[in-house]
C-alpha cells in the first residue's frame, strides 16, 4: 500500500519474503565497497534483485560473502540472522533495508547514534588534492555515521566533527595513509555576526582620473538598527530627491553595500540587522558608472557603520549533560563560572546520574569534550544546538576584533 511500516523480525523461516538490515558500510582499498547486512526474515540470494528502502527499481545483488575474520568466504545465500557482505552496490548506506516487496516501504530501525561535537578545522597542504579529499571524506562518512564534515560559510573554514580528539585522530590518520593526504588542524571558529547599536550617517566621494574617462560618484547615506525579528535583517531605500543619485546608479549602491554585508565592517564576519538609507549624493555626466557607485556606495557604508556603535553578536547553545551525581556541582560550577553560562535545571537520575540544561556561549564550548571527559573521569556526555545570539562582552569583542586581518576596501 505504500505506507511506512515498523518491522518485526521472524527469524523462524528462510521462505518469507526477505528483509535485510545494512549496519555497516567499509570502503576496501582493493575490492571496493562493502555493505554488511543482517537478514531479519527470508533468505538473501546471490544474482537476486531486492528493493531498497522506498526504491520502485529493484538493485541487483551479484555476488554475497560471509565475514570470517579478515577473509571474505563467498556464499549463495544467507537465512534469517546471518550476517553477511554486498559488495559493489552503490545504492546501500548504513541503514539500509533491503526487502522484496515494492509496494511496501519499510522504515529502518531506529539506533541512536549520536551527534557528532567535537570539531576541528582543515586546511589541505596541498591544494591539487581538493577532489581527493572530498571523495575520501564522503567514503569516511559512508563507513562511520558519528563523523561529519561541513563547510561552514561564516567563518570560511572546513570542519571536521566527530565524538572527540582520538575520533578524529584516527580519521586523520585514515585519510593520510589511506589515500595520501596531508591535511593542517586549525581550532575551529565561532561564527560571529557583525551588527549596529545606533544610527549613524556616511559619505564617499569616489573620484578616479586616468588618461581618457574618469570615474566619479558620491554617496551620502544613513545606517539604523533593525528590530532583532526581522526576516530579511537588511533593507535598502533610497530617499534622495531631485535626481541627485540617477536611479539607474542605486543597484551600483546596493552591490557596493552588500559586498560589506557579505565579507564584514570591522570584525570580518556577516553584517546582519541593518536598514541603508541612501539620502543624498552627486554624480557626473560623463564620469559617473557603476564601478564609481560601486565604490562609494561600498565606502560610505563602511564610515556610517565605524560611527553606529558597532557590535558583535555570538552564537549561545542549548547544552544539556548526563553524568554521574556526585560531578553535579562541579559541572554546574564550570558552565557558570567560567564559561559565561546560565544553567536552567538540575535534576538526579536513577542510577546515581545527573542531567544538567544550561545555555552558554558557543566560544566557551570549543573544547568542552575534553573538559567534561576530565571532570567525569570519561563518564560524562552532552548535546548541543543553537539556541539564539546575544552581544558579545566588550573585552572579547576587542579581543576578536584585534585578530581581524581585513582584505583591503580599498579598490580605487
Amino acid at each position: 500500500d505504500g505506507q511506512a511500516q515498523m518491522f518485526e523480525p521472524d527469524l523462524s523461516s528462510p521462505d518469507k519474503p526477505v528483509v535485510a538490515h545494512v549496519f555497516k558500510v567499509l570502503n576496501d582499498p582493493f575490492v571496493g565497497k562493502l555493505s554488511v547486512l543482517r537478514v531479519l526474515q527470508g533468505t538473501v540470494r546471490s544474482k537476486s534483485e531486492v528493493y531498497h528502502n522506498d526504491g520502485k527499481k529493484p538493485i541487483r545483488i551479484g555476488h554475497l560473502f560471509r565475514l570470517r575474520g579478515k577473509e571474505h568466504a563467498e556464499c549463495e545465500a544467507l537465512g534469517p540472522g546471518e550476517i553477511g557482505v554486498v559488495p559493489k552496490v552503490d545504492e546501500l548506506r548504513f541503514n539500509s533495508v533491503l526487502h522484496a516487496d515494492p509496494a511496501q516501504v519499510f522504515v529502518p530501525p531506529a539506533l541512536p547514534i549520536p551527534k557528532p561535537l567535537y570539531g576541528i578545522a582543515v586546511e589541505l597542504k596541498n591544494h591539487a588534492d581538493e577532489t581527493k579529499f572530498s571523495g575520501a571524506v564522503h567514503k569516511l562518512m559512508e563507513e562511520d555515521p558519528t563523523f561529519i564534515m561541513e563547510r561552514v560559510a561564516a567563518t570560511g573554514q572546513t570542519v571536521l566533527r566527530g565524538m572527540g580528539e582520538l575520533h578524529l585522530r584516527v580519521v586523520l590518520e585514515k585519510l593520510k595513509h589511506r589515500h595520501n593526504i596531508d591535511l593542517e588542524t586549525k581550532p575551529t571558529k565561532v561564527a560571529y555576526k557583525e551588527t549596529i547599536l545606533i544610527k549613524a550617517d556616511g559619505h564617499h566621494r569616489h573620484k578616479k582620473q586616468t588618461g581618457g574617462a574618469g570615474q566619479f560618484g558620491e554617496v551620502y547615506l544613513r545606517v539604523e538598527p533593525l528590530p532583532a525579528d526581522h526576516p530579511e535583517g537588511f533593507e535598502f531605500v533610497n530617499e534622495t530627491v531631485g535626481g541627485s543619485v540617477p536611479k539607474q546608479f542605486m543597484p551600483a549602491i546596493e552591490k557596493g553595500v552588500r559586498q560589506v554585508l557579505a565579507s564584514g565592517a570591522f570584525a570580518g564576519f556577516p553584517l546582519v540587522g541593518v536598514r541603508v538609507c541612501v539620502t543624498d549624493g552627486k554624480h557626473h555626466p560623463v564620469d559617473s558608472k557603476e564601478v564609481a557607485f560601486v565604490a562609494a556606495g561600498k565606502k560610505a557604508f563602511i564610515d556610517a557603520i565605524s560611527k553606529a556603535r558597532p557590535a558583535l553578536l555570538e552564537p549561545y547553545v542549548h547544552v544539556e549533560i548526563t553524568a554521574p551525581a556526585d560531578k553535579m556541582g562541579d559541572i554546574a560550577g564550570d558552565i557558570a563560572g567560567t564559561k559565561r553560562g546560565r544553567v536552567q535545571s538540575s535534576d538526579v537520575l536513577p542510577g546515581d546520574a545527573c542531567v544538567i540544561k544550561a545555555i552558554a556561549p558557543l566560544s566557551e564550548l570549543m573544547n568542552f569534550s575534553n573538559e567534561l571527559k576530565s571532570i567525569t573521569g570519561g563518564q560524562g556526555s552532552y548535546t548541543m544546538d543553537y539556541s539564539h545570539d546575544e552581544y558579545t562582552p566588550a573585552a572579547i569583542q576587542a579581543q576578536v576584533v584585534a585578530s581581524y586581518k581585513p582584505h583591503h576596501h580599498d579598490e580605487e
